[in-house]
């Protein structure tokens, strides 16, 4: 057995890799460059390569076309907005802070532990494809959220938040800073629960930018912004993959992506956001805390731009999701290696 990914039954300070957050983790070996240990379950050889080389892949009906629209109808109903009045879509309200303001632009959703989450998050397949792009098996889910976006007009025009020179940019971006001497690794994941349209914007990036860093790094200068890039999208275009209800896109944090805004007339985009990375046992401190989330439905606590529901918090609406023996790992609330916790 070689060692890339396969350390997890390893004490800790023998691990090649360390993450604090269970987001980001430093590790000798870039995932694209990983060598495989494990049989794929769900990627086929082609798709493989095509994840190393290009940064992302879909994984077709990672969840069932029912189980997506399930989840979509969840999406309008927990928001209390009517799919079929589009004026209840835009009504006024207020708002927190300007980051409330700017999820809202951006549709997301602030459910984090419903049972239909849950239910994408514990389905074999899903886990399966992240066990072929980790190598590993002791993995922990990530406790996200939906988004649903309607077309960016009115209170959700993204006119409403300031724009920068540097930084985030919503565009189009990477997730790690990639000036860093070893970039830090970090896999996302979204579950499509509509269909791709060409004008209802969503996921877009820039694959040939992933596969050619290397070479353009080299011609930038030394203090080029870590998190926009700024390549030229004649030599390095922008693309937007296609995806069906059910359909898994996982990708590459050094994959530069973004979201496209909705330009359509009445088009809604809607996806669950859905990640696994090599799980932290000895983080006690973060298990505790997702463990906790889940029991009791209190926003995750991993991110500051969780914030939950300013209306009706999800803990007031429903219970704690059941969770098969996959899910039961995932989130850490028994060990991969067999004890109980």
């Amino acid at each position: 057995m070689t060692t890339h990914h396969r350390f997890l039954h390893r004490a800790a300070s023998e691990r090649p890799y360390f993450s604090a957050d269970g987001e980001t983790y430093l590790a000798g070996t870039q995932l694209r460059h990983l060598t495989k240990d494990l049989p794929l379950r769900v990627l086929s050889e082609e798709q493989f390569a095509s994840w190393r080389n290009h940064g992302y892949v879909v994984v077709p009906e990672a969840i069932s076309p029912d189980a997506a629209k399930l989840l979509l109808e969840f999406a309008w109903e927990f928001q209390g907005l009517d799919p079929q009045r589009p004026e209840t879509w835009y009504e006024e309200r207020a708002f927190r802070s300007d980051l409330d303001r700017d999820l809202f632009v951006y549709g997301f959703v602030e459910a984090y532990q419903h049972q239909l989450i849950w239910d994408s998050r514990q389905t074999r397949r899903v886990y399966d494809a992240f066990v072929d792009v980790w190598d590993c098996e002791e993995l922990w889910v990530t406790l996200d959220r939906l988004n649903l976006n309607p077309p960016n007009v009115r209170n959700r025009s993204r006119s409403l938040i300031d724009t920068t020179d540097e930084g985030f940019d919503i565009e189009l971006h990477w997730d790690v800073d990639t000036t860093a001497s070893v970039p830090p690794q970090r896999v996302q994941g979204i579950v499509a629960l509509t269909d791709t349209e060409p004008d209802h914007g969503g996921f877009q990036c820039s694959p040939e930018l992933f596969r050619r860093f290397d070479e353009w790094k080299a011609g930038q200068p030394a203090d080029r912004d870590p998190f926009r890039p700024g390549a030229d999208r004649t030599g390095f275009p922008v693309v937007r993959p296609s995806l069906s209800a059910g359909d898994l896109l996982i990708f590459n944090g050094m994959l530069a992506h973004g979201v496209a805004p909705n330009t359509s007339a009445d088009g809604v985009r809607a996806v669950q956001y859905l990640s696994m990375m090599p799980a932290l046992e000895e983080h006690g401190e973060l298990r505790r805390s997702r463990v906790e989330s889940w029991r009791t439905l209190s926003t995750p606590e991993w991110n500051a731009t969780l914030l939950g529901d300013a209306v009706t918090h999800e803990s007031l609406r429903y219970g704690p999701a059941e969770l098969n023996g996959l899910g039961r790992r995932l989130l850490g609330l028994d060990s991969w290696q067999g004890r109980t916790r």
